[in-house]
């Protein structure tokens, strides 16, 4: 298990997913930064979202579909 994090670069708070490693992961990853690119949207993997603090508060959302939506939005 891991949480995969879109954090826009300058703001507080993030955006997070609960989600597993694997290619499927990794694939979703590389759609999301290309249809929002590396410049004001950061999207790391975490593995636990207590050891970090710098993207507190997190807003958790359930699906990957609401995480894409809401990630298009952060734009």
């Amino acid at each position: 298990m891991c949480y995969l994090v879109a954090k826009k670069f300058n703001d507080t708070g993030c955006l997070a997913l609960q989600t597993t490693h694997g290619l499927h992961l990794a694939e979703f990853k590389e759609k999301l930064m290309q249809m929002v690119g590396t410049d004001t949207i950061q999207l790391v993997t975490i593995s636990r979202p207590s050891a970090y603090g710098e993207y507190e508060p997190y807003q958790f959302v359930e699906t990957e579909q609401e995480f894409e939506e809401s990630v298009l939005r952060m734009r």
